[in-house]
This record gives C-alpha cells, sequence and structure tokens, in this order.
C-alpha cells in the first residue's frame, strides 16, 4: 500500500490557519508565544508569520518585548479585516452594531420605533442606522462590512430572507425586505432569520429543547441536536395560531386567549405586557385565577410542541415568560399534561437575538477569514 504524503502547499496551509486562528483569539502574540500554543516549531511559526504579514492579515504592532533575554516583536491581527453588521429588527427599535472577527463592539446605533410599524417606517430607521454604522466603521481605512447578520420580530421567508406579514402579527404591517435595504452597505451576504430562532441559538449548548417566547408577540424555536429547525419555508414554531383552551374551557388560538382577557394593545394583536405582569402579579382570588387560566393556555400551546418535537426541556422567554409567577403557572399546568417536561428561564437574558446573530456573525467572520488560506 503506497502511503500518500500531504504536499508541501497543503502543510503551509494548515500551519497558517492554526497560527491565524491563534491571532484571532489573543490580541496580540510574539513568535515563541505563537509556538508554545500552536505547538508547531518556531521556525515554520516564523514561516507563517511572514506570509500571514505578506497577504495582509496580520502586522507587526511595532512592541517589543521587556526583560532578559533577546526582545521579540508583538504580531496582532491586521485592524483593516472586514467586519460584519449585526441587525435587530425589534417592535420598538432598530439596534445596528458593528463587530469585528473577534467579536468586539466597534460601533453600536439605534432608531426607535412605535408599534403597529409600518414597511416605510422600518425601511428609514434601518437605513439611518445602517448609514451610521458603516460611516463609523469605515473611519481610518476598515473595509466595507462582509456581512450582516439580521435579527427580525416576524416570520422570515427561509428563500427570499423577507419578512412574512400572518394574520395577527403584531409587528410590522405587510412584507418588508432586510436583504435587499442592507445589500448596498455590505460587500457579501446578509443573513435573516426570527427573532426567537436567534434567541435559542444565544441559549444553545447543543441537545433537544424548545424555546418559548413570551413578550409583547409569541414564538417558538425548536432546537434539534443544538440545530434551529426552520421548516420548509422558513415558518417553524410560529405558534400564535396553535390551539389551546380560554378561561372557560373553549378551544382558541393562543393569541386568542389574550383577546379574551383583553391583554391586547389597542388597535393590534400585540400583548400588553405591563397589563399582564400586572394581572400576574395581582393578590386574592382574582389574581389566583387569572395566573391560573393563563397556565393552562401556556400548557395547551406546549402540549403541541412537546408531542410534535419531543424536546427535552422548554426554556421559557420574552418580556414576561420568565417571569417567576407565570413560570409557576405554567409548571403546574404543563406537569397534569400526559407528557410533560421541564420547563425553566433563558440563561442569556439580556438581547437575547442580537447575541445569537451576534455570536453568528463572528462565526461566520472567522470562517471565511481561515478559508481565504485554503
Amino acid at each position: 500500500m503506497t502511503t500518500v504524503m500531504p504536499s508541501l502547499d497543503l502543510l503551509r496551509s494548515l500551519s497558517d490557519e492554526h497560527v491565524l486562528g491563534a491571532f484571532i483569539d489573543h490580541p496580540r502574540l510574539t513568535r515563541t508565544e505563537l509556538a508554545e500554543l500552536t505547538g508547531i516549531s518556531k521556525p515554520t511559526v516564523s514561516e507563517s508569520v511572514r506570509r500571514l504579514v505578506a497577504a495582509g492579515l496580520v502586522l507587526d504592532t511595532g512592541e517589543r518585548t521587556t526583560g532578559r533575554g533577546r526582545s521579540g516583536s508583538y504580531f496582532a491581527l491586521s485592524p483593516a479585516l472586514p467586519g460584519a453588521l449585526v441587525v435587530d429588527i425589534a417592535p420598538d427599535a432598530v439596534t445596528i452594531e458593528s463587530v469585528d472577527v473577534r467579536g468586539r463592539v466597534h460601533a453600536r446605533t439605534q432608531r426607535v420605533l412605535t408599534s403597529p410599524t409600518r414597511p416605510a417606517t422600518v425601511r428609514r430607521a434601518l437605513k439611518a442606522a445602517a448609514s451610521e454604522a458603516v460611516s463609523e466603521t469605515v473611519t481610518g481605512g476598515t473595509p466595507t462590512p462582509a456581512l450582516a447578520v439580521v435579527s427580525a420580530a416576524d416570520p422570515v421567508d427561509r428563500a427570499t430572507g423577507r419578512l412574512v406579514h400572518l394574520p395577527d402579527s403584531p409587528f410590522l404591517i405587510g412584507e418588508f425586505d432586510p436583504v435587499g435595504e442592507l445589500s448596498g452597505f455590505v460587500s457579501g451576504e446578509v443573513v435573516v432569520d426570527n427573532d426567537v430562532n436567534w434567541a435559542a441559538r444565544a441559549e444553545a449548548g447543543g441537545g433537544d429543547f424548545a424555546y418559548l417566547h413570551l413578550g409583547a408577540g409569541l414564538g417558538c424555536a425548536v432546537v434539534a441536536d443544538g440545530v434551529v429547525l426552520r421548516g420548509h419555508g422558513g415558518l417553524a414554531g410560529e405558534i400564535a395560531h396553535v390551539i389551546t383552551r380560554d378561561r372557560r374551557g373553549r378551544a382558541v388560538t393562543f393569541t386568542e386567549f389574550f383577546a379574551s382577557v383583553g391583554l391586547r394593545q389597542p388597535d393590534s394583536a400585540a400583548i400588553n405586557v405591563a397589563a399582564l405582569v400586572e394581572r400576574v402579579t395581582a393578590t386574592g382570588r382574582g389574581g389566583a385565577a387569572f395566573r391560573s387560566a393563563l397556565g393552562e393556555a401556556i400548557a395547551g400551546a406546549l402540549t403541541a410542541v412537546i408531542a410534535l418535537a419531543d424536546p427535552g426541556e422548554v426554556v421559557v422567554g420574552g418580556e414576561w415568560g420568565s417571569h417567576p409567577r407565570v413560570l409557576e403557572a405554567a409548571r403546574s399546568a404543563v406537569a397534569a399534561a400526559p407528557r410533560t417536561v421541564a420547563l425553566r428561564a433563558p440563561t442569556c437574558t439580556r438581547e437575547p437575538a442580537l447575541v445569537g446573530a451576534r455570536t453568528h456573525a463572528v462565526a461566520t467572520l472567522r470562517r471565511d477569514l481561515l478559508a481565504t488560506l485554503r
């Protein structure tokens, strides 16, 4: 049997990937530190650094080590490497961050929205925020962002990235095209997904679970083997129209339950979060009765999720979903169902959708940067 030895070009490429990966993970390194981190010989590391500097990916910082012995030069990633835009289109605001391959946020800008919102309003806010973020980023010679990752508080068409208006949608009235609106601000792709899916990714550490979002809007993400299931058209997890029960035991959709108890915003399908929390925390028989009815409604919706997706647990997030009184009521109701799973609050509670989108953007930047060496 003939043994095929790897080519010299392949070995160089692998060495360069390891060295570049070390620079991504550390702010600055000497050749000696690189050799220790990667386990690659010093001469090979030196050649790899030379190639990366010539390619414009790494530069000599001009700093030198101090102390005994021969001084060493510090090298670091080039600040001219392209970054990414991370976009959150939420009911109350459009938020855009400019991040680099290390995940550092170099600019953040926001435009406030009022609900219900129409495409023209979101378009103006999105373009203004993107223009400001890119302007701050490219100052000093940094190139145009390589990609944009968008989180949207609306259903997203998987094939086109367009936001889809469904009946009783609490946020955007009409369809909207983030890909088309942002393509002029980045040199590469625009990735769009629903905010609940991104929040689930921020929570994911592998495994199988469902992420139930209970806020002004209702949503659900199903994660199987660490991957968010988007469905054929991207509309998996749209739980608002799942059948559950109202206070009288009648079959209603999940979103209709909130209409039946007077908790919708005026002229909108959005849930009045402040009013709901007030009723959830009310004392006496009225508060207890409402918590029981709410728990039953949540359990009814989750029964379908548990039966079809078989999650190991359900993470309950959103503006009011992880409130202790809500979780207590939901747990009590779910425990009485034929099939039950554990319910818990999310570990990522601050801007989870933005965190999930940012993590994806940074991972993509790193993947694409390493791919330039192949």
